[in-house]
């Protein structure tokens, strides 16, 4: 009788404990999944903007289905694998911004160019139709595949004497783009001018630093410690002497603003 009462026992405590052990069990994979959803909200990159460097000027920018091209240039292979654009950005009338038969071999057929009126004029009648003209300090709204952006021309130009020569004030584009709650600024080609360094509430800037066609890194550097913006990207880093100091330009940046976060992409594969 006692071994059949101890037996009984025995049998009842290991079912309480299995079904202990479900139950933490079955909590266990409860907090896993509820982990993976929001892991899943969290790294959700619909309204992120995506940077994607081809080479020195050129850039391919997304955010939600628009697709921009800046200043595409190299010929249509360098864009294999990206998606198709809505809308092409040109800043100037040099060769490492402007070339016609990229142009040509990209555009599709709801594209829009974005353009100054200088390069209007470099381009064929069939190109010329699809492009609006944008001179310095203007600005529009527009909407492409549903979204819609904000585009504000800025001006580039040199400042030093032996400089004016490469951009001469009015001829080429800065851009402010505003989409998905952000302004990306674009410099273009340019030195560290007045209308850059007024600039206010820029959350991603694109600033050029070479020579002897833009500016050095300590100019590129003073401009962006006076217009703050949020995180900044050196690109158009490459002059007649090779590639600029880029790191130079962080330190210099991040010892007297350390809020200024600066990002170094791969531009020179």
């Amino acid at each position: 009788m006692r071994n059949s009462i101890f037996i009984t026992a025995i049998l009842a405590l290991c079912f309480i404990s299995c079904k202990t052990d479900k139950k933490e069990s079955a909590t266990t994979e409860t907090i896993i999944e509820n982990n993976v959803d929001v892991e899943t909200t969290t790294s959700d990159t619909s309204s992120e903007i995506k940077i994607t460097p081809i080479e020195h000027a050129t850039m391919v920018l997304e955010y939600k289905n628009v697709v921009v091209y800046v200043d595409p240039v190299g010929g249509a292979e360098k864009f294999a694998g990206q998606k198709p654009p809505s809308i092409i950005l040109v800043t100037d009338i040099h060769g490492d911004h402007f070339n016609e038969e990229t142009l040509s071999g990209i555009l599709g057929n709801a594209v829009k160019i974005i353009a100054p009126g200088a390069v209007a004029e470099l381009l064929p009648k069939p190109l010329r139709d699809r492009t609006l003209v944008l001179n310095n300090s203007q600005n529009r709204d527009y909407t492409f595949d549903g979204v819609e952006i904000n585009i504000e021309t800025v001006p580039m130009y040199n400042l030093r004497e032996e400089a004016l020569k490469f951009h001469e004030k009015g001829r080429g584009n800065g851009y402010i783009l505003t989409m998905g709650g952000k302004r990306i600024y674009i410099s273009g080609d340019t030195e560290d001018i007045p209308e850059m360094r007024n600039l206010k509430d820029i959350d991603m800037a694109f600033v050029c630093m070479n020579l002897p066609y833009t500016m050095t890194v300590e100019s590129a550097a003073s401009a962006v410690l006076d217009f703050k913006p949020k995180q900044v990207y050196p690109y158009h880093y490459r002059g007649q002497g090779g590639l600029s100091d880029v790191e130079k330009f962080k330190t210099i940046v991040n010892d007297k603003n350390d809020a200024i976060e600066v990002v170094q992409l791969d531009w020179y594969k």
